[in-house]
């Protein structure tokens, strides 16, 4: 493992790319789908390219798209860095799991990224990335800015207090160890969370915020398509490795 201060930690990173994106309605797969002429997992894999330390990129893609990734998409993604194109399993969780595994053993930190979130920033990456050599742990993140309603059906319950809460985004970071030991944990208590970072913090570890921006936003549904066709078209080549 390498420790807090080691000028060059060996990086992997996962990006899983296998959910059913049920949200986004008829048509390809999120990280399929193409703007400006190249799918979104393209533009994602965009912002870290040329990553100091990156020693293996693993996309973990939906068994049902390996071979369009493979047959249209492959030599875009290796000029973009990826070393691996595995399938995916049911759940992220799962998925994330599929890409640990494809990971080689002397890989010292685990970046672990939406595919389709293709506004991270540079700075936010390499603060995530710092943070967890020094701490174990980290990810991105925003605080709230919007009143949060509980609900029940169509009615408010009550308003919660916002002022502690932030909305969690990715990347996630982890010393290589730590999330594999989380996810062997989980699924030997059949947990699953709703991000990797919550499978570190029922260990008891500490995880640590790294700012983010209101910008990285993960595409959804497709209003989030629709603005990111005009932030793509109007921000991309100025800002591919902005701060």
């Amino acid at each position: 493992m390498t420790a807090a201060g080691d000028p060059s930690p060996r990086l992997g990173l996962i990006l899983p790319a296998a959910g059913s994106s049920s949200r986004m309605g008829d048509g390809p797969r999120k990280p399929l789908i193409e703007i400006n002429g190249l799918p979104v997992l393209c533009h994602t894999l965009r912002r870290f390219r040329n990553l100091s330390g990156v020693e293996q990129v693993v996309v973990v893609a939906h068994p049902e798209d390996i071979d369009m990734w493979r047959r249209r998409y492959w030599s875009r993604l290796s000029d973009l860095g990826v070393t691996e194109l595995v399938p995916g399993g049911g759940c992220r969780q799962e998925s994330v799991a599929c890409g640990l595994a494809a990971l080689r053993p002397d890989i010292d930190i685990v970046l672990i990224h939406d595919s389709v979130r293709p506004f991270v920033s540079r700075t936010a990456i390499n603060g995530a990335v710092r943070a967890a050599i020094e701490h174990g742990a980290a990810l991105v993140a925003m605080p709230l800015s919007d009143t949060v309603k509980r609900v029940s059906g169509d009615r408010v319950v009550e308003t919660v207090p916002r002022d502690d809460l932030w909305g969690a985004q990715t990347p996630q970071v982890f010393r290589h160890a730590l999330i594999r030991k989380a996810l062997d944990a989980a699924l030997a208590d059949g947990v699953e969370a709703t991000d990797d970072a919550q499978l570190v913090e029922r260990l008891g570890e500490e995880v640590k915020i790294v700012r983010g921006s209101h910008l990285n936003i993960k595409l959804t549904t497709p209003e989030h398509l629709r603005l990111a066709e005009v932030m793509l078209g109007r921000r991309e080549p100025a800002t591919e490795n902005d701060s």
